[in-house]
């Protein structure tokens, strides 16, 4: 019986070598793929920033930029980064194979490629990569404030939320970039000991605490976020206005220029919550909008 793919699987051949992009592209074409071929790995990179495939095959010896180079680059953007890749070559030495699942590649086939165990390998990384996305969608549909690193502490993903609570808590739109220093220091230090929450301070102070919560898949390390507020800025304004705890967490991130949306998102809590704890904010301070409450709340923190 033929194997026949859903239509919307993608594959992408990266291969230099004419006869071996018409051999692949026919076999998988009338499997039912969909193929995209690329010459060289700059043409890689090219296509997948327009499309992503589901999956990529991708020869190890080319010209120019490397299949080993080429898969570093791929893992790299986020959006190609879950998309398996199969690399394909003639080498067999052992350090080859490593190299090869060291940048990213999830297999290695050696040529010439026997189409057979080519189709049966691509159906087992599309079912792997599948169930690693749908554990992902339901992540993020939970609200989880999570993100998976690597061994070397790059990001490989993060929830939604987890992106903007990094994002308040650091001050910018590149959260997650100024934060990775951190993780590869953490993932590197041997004698932490990695059930113990640790914090990424921004500005001199607390910002951020993240907890271990262990290894999910192939070189996949899952933590969880958490907004740790200034204890001190809290105090101060809980003291000064007769704020409740709540209260002044949500005037401290007020003073920090965040909406509601963004407020509700860092603090866990509904608009309709936020909404209810300005009302009762703006009544203790004796004001009648946000921009006063900001600005009552800067003064007392000495900020303007």
């Amino acid at each position: 019986m033929t194997e026949t793919a859903s239509p919307r699987d993608i594959v992408l051949i990266v291969d230099d070598s004419p006869d071996a992009l018409g051999f692949l592209t026919e076999a998988l074409e009338q499997t039912g793929f969909s193929v995209l071929i690329a010459t060289s790995g700059a043409s890689a990179l090219n296509i997948v920033d327009r499309i992503t495939p589901d999956i990529i095959l991708l020869d190890a010896v080319m010209p120019g930029l490397d299949g080993f180079e080429t898969c570093l680059k791929l893992k790299a953007n986020p959006a190609a980064n879950p998309v398996p890749v199969i690399f394909m070559t003639g080498l067999t030495e052992t350090e080859h194979v490593v190299r090869a699942l060291d940048v990213g590649g999830v297999d290695y086939l050696t040529k010439p490629i026997n189409i057979d165990e080519l189709r049966a390998r691509i159906r087992v990384h599309l079912a792997n990569a599948r169930s690693a996305q749908s554990a992902r969608v339901a992540l993020d549909a939970a609200g989880r404030h999570l993100l998976a690193v690597s061994g070397e502490g790059n990001i490989r993903w993060s929830t939604p939320q987890a992106s903007r609570l990094v994002n308040a808590a650091m001050g910018n739109d590149d959260g997650l970039e100024a934060i990775t220093a951190h993780l590869r220091a953490w993932m590197s230090a041997r004698n932490t000991t990695r059930e113990n929450p640790f914090a990424i301070r921004h500005e001199g102070q607390a910002s951020l605490q993240l907890s271990f919560l262990g290894t999910i898949g192939v070189d996949e390390h899952l933590f969880r976020l958490s907004a740790e507020q200034r204890k001190s800025d809290d105090e101060t304004l809980r003291q000064r206005f007769s704020l409740t705890p709540r209260e002044s967490e949500v005037l401290l991130w007020i003073a920090k220029g965040k909406s509601n949306r963004d407020i509700g998102e860092i603090l866990g809590l509904s608009a309709r919550t936020v909404t209810k704890h300005l009302e009762q904010i703006y009544v203790k301070l004796g004001v009648e909008n946000r921009a006063s409450a900001a600005v009552k709340a800067a003064h007392a923190l000495h900020q303007i």
